[in-house]
């Protein structure tokens, strides 16, 4: 059916509700969007931008724009509009996500591949990070190298002195070894590759989308969250199947998969107003009363 008059910035599904919030950033986290062409993309983000000046092509139908916006969203920084690199994008974070920690999981025998894939995965949360970064509270070259470098020493030290420590330990410790490998490296590496949002503070919205401000709470929350559900996410492929050895590395990577579908699609947040700094507190309450009672952001990965 066609359309006319079509808002394409209102979200298709109710902001106010979790299953509202779930089925949005499932739509816009949504894999298979990364396997698209570039060419697919930019067809997209035009026609959102047709969309946005009035003037939807005859005979476009209001799923077609849906999906449009599906891929904008997906491709496309929601500060600048230009369009993020592949590695960077939430849709790229299952399969990505998949391959990484599935390597750390599987090869952690020797200290070679603890370097490597350690490494892989502090540069591949850094660009991650890099990619997906508020353009409104930019981070310098300088601040990002020294926490680049910052985390990648400090989850080397870790990794490779768990490596050490398996050759001492009992089987039943030295198999959980890999897996607390990689809960101490995200714990070092996601508070400092999102100093910025804990000095400056992360957007918070209400339930309709509408920026109410920055806060420095929401930002230790929302990391917080992140850095438990990273752990989370490679809790799987520790758990079970340990003595069928040939079947070690796909499950893994398929429960990790799993677990990363999950988590993206769960990357909102939320806080009572309460509990938000006096002053932006403050600034709620003279704006809009006591009709905003929470606000939501998003706290990333």
């Amino acid at each position: 059916m066609a359309v006319s008059g079509f808002d394409i910035d209102v979200p298709r599904w109710d902001q106010s509700t979790f299953m509202g919030r779930l089925k949005h950033f499932a739509n816009i986290t949504d894999w298979r969007t990364a396997l698209l062409p570039d060419s697919r993309l930019d067809e997209a983000k035009a026609l959102v931008e047709s969309c946005r000046a009035g003037s939807v092509p005859p005979g476009t139908t209001e799923e077609q724009l849906h999906y449009a916006k599906k891929l904008y969203d997906s491709a496309f920084h929601p500060d600048t509009g230009d369009r993020m690199n592949l590695i960077g994008r939430m849709s790229f974070q299952v399969p990505g996500g998949m391959a990484i920690t599935g390597g750390m999981l599987q090869f952690y025998r020797t200290v070679p591949a603890v370097v490597f894939w350690q490494w892989v995965n502090q540069s591949f949360n850094a660009l991650v990070n890099y990619t997906n970064r508020n353009a409104a509270s930019p981070i310098t070259p300088n601040q990002i190298g020294v926490a680049y470098l910052t985390a990648t020493s400090t989850a080397l030290a870790t990794a490779v002195g768990l490596n050490f420590y398996t050759k001492r330990a009992p089987p039943l410790v030295a198999r959980w070894v890999p897996f607390a490998a990689v809960a101490s490296a995200n714990c070092v590496n996601i508070p400092m590759m999102r100093q910025q949002e804990l000095l400056n503070g992360i957007a918070v919205t209400d339930e309709n989308g509408n920026k109410l401000g920055h806060s420095k709470k929401a930002a230790v929350k929302g990391i917080t969250q992140v850095v438990i559900s990273r752990i989370t996410m490679a809790a799987p492929g520790m758990s079970t199947f340990q003595r069928i050895t040939f079947f070690h590395g796909p499950l893994q990577v398929i429960m990790v998969g799993a677990s990363l579908s999950l988590f993206l699609s769960l990357s909102f947040s939320s806080m009572a107003v309460s509990k938000l700094e006096p002053e932006l507190r403050e600034s709620i309450l003279c704006h809009y009363g006591d009709s905003v009672q929470y606000v939501y952001f998003n706290k990333g990965l």
